[in-house]
C-alpha cells in the first residue's frame, strides 16, 4: 500500500510542475521533470519510507545516515543544486545554474510545497522552507539570488502574478 500511495504522492508532485512548467513555456522540462522517480532505485525507498507528509528521502537518510533514493535523484535532475556540486583545487564548489534549471527549481519547491501542505499551502510556505535549509547548501551565489528572489516574489504576491515576473524577468533574458 505505501508503493500505491507514494505512486500517488509522485504524480501529484509531478502534475503541479507540470503545470507550473508549462505555464512558464519550460514544455519539455515539464513534461521530463523527475522521471527517475519511476525508477527502481527511488521507487524502494518511496515504498518502504512513505507517510505522506514528507519526503521519503530524508526518512531514509534519518534511519541510515543517507538517502540511496536522493543520491541517484540528484545526479540525474538538473534542476538540483547539488546537481552542480563539484570539485575544484579550492574544494568543493558550485556552478552556476542555467536559468531554465532555477526556474525549474522553483516549480519544484512549489508544488512540493503544495503537495506535503496540501490545503494547508501558503505562498509564503517555499519561501520559510528555503530559509530553513539554506544554511548548509553550496549553491551557487547567483543560482541562490535567482531562486530567493522569486521565492520573495511568491510570497508578496501569488503564482499567476509571480509566474509573469518569471517569465519577465528571467526567461526572455536567456
Amino acid at each position: 500500500m505505501k508503493l500505491i500511495n507514494h505512486l500517488k504522492t509522485i504524480n501529484q508532485h509531478k502534475y503541479y510542475v507540470t503545470k507550473l512548467c508549462f505555464m512558464c513555456g519550460l514544455y519539455k522540462q515539464g513534461l521530463m521533470h523527475d522521471l527517475s522517480k519511476y525508477s527502481y532505485t527511488e521507487l524502494k525507498t518511496g515504498a518502504k519510507y512513505w507517510v505522506g507528509t514528507r519526503s521519503p528521502n530524508s526518512i531514509e537518510r534519518e534511519t541510515i545516515g543517507y538517502s540511496t533514493a536522493w543520491l541517484h535523484h540528484k545526479g540525474r535532475n538538473k534542476h538540483h543544486w547539488e546537481y552542480w556540486v563539484d570539485f575544484s583545487k579550492q574544494g568543493v564548489t558550485a556552478a552556476k545554474m542555467p536559468v531554465r534549471y532555477v526556474v525549474e527549481m522553483f516549480c519544484d519547491r512549489v508544488a512540493a510545497t503544495m503537495v506535503y501542505r496540501g490545503e494547508n499551502f501558503d505562498v509564503s510556505a517555499p519561501l520559510d522552507y528555503y530559509q530553513k535549509t539554506r544554511g548548509y547548501y553550496v549553491i551557487h551565489e547567483e543560482t541562490d539570488m535567482m531562486l530567493k528572489d522569486m521565492l520573495v516574489h511568491l510570497s508578496q504576491s501569488n503564482l499567476e502574478e509571480t509566474i509573469m515576473y518569471i517569465k519577465e524577468t528571467y526567461l526572455k533574458k536567456s
